[in-house]
């Protein structure tokens, strides 16, 4: 191999190796819609729903994950636990507790910008 494709070759794997650190820091940390709920029922996971509780409604992440939840309109952080299923409105990625939303200073508008990483 000569030295032109050796070049060639060592400046392919750095831009692949970006490439792939750029996706995994996108894949740690999504932003989306965030919407709250308050209930008294049973959430998915089984235990009962504690609207006071930093907890959160995901999809499909499993219960017990931790993430580090923030507003992205007024920049608050808050640490849930998924514990319940949903949202089930297009468009929005997490449900968060009364307690969580509060925490973030959303309540009134009901719903708000968020990005989310797991803890």
């Amino acid at each position: 191999m000569n030295k032109s494709n050796r070049t060639a070759l060592v400046a392919a794997m750095i831009a692949a190796g970006l490439m792939v650190g750029a996706s995994t820091a996108s894949a740690a940390a999504q932003c989306g819609r965030a919407s709250w709920y308050s209930l008294h029922s049973r959430t998915a996971s089984g235990e009962r729903m504690n609207p006071s509780a930093l907890t959160a409604a995901h999809r499909s992440l499993p219960f017990g994950t931790k993430l580090k939840v923030t507003n992205r309109n007024n920049g608050r952080s808050v640490v849930v636990r998924i514990n319940d299923r949903g949202p089930f409105i297009r468009g929005r990625m997490l449900d968060l507790s009364k307690g969580a939303a509060s925490q973030l200073g959303f309540i009134s508008s009901g719903h708000t910008a968020v990005c989310m990483a797991r803890v």
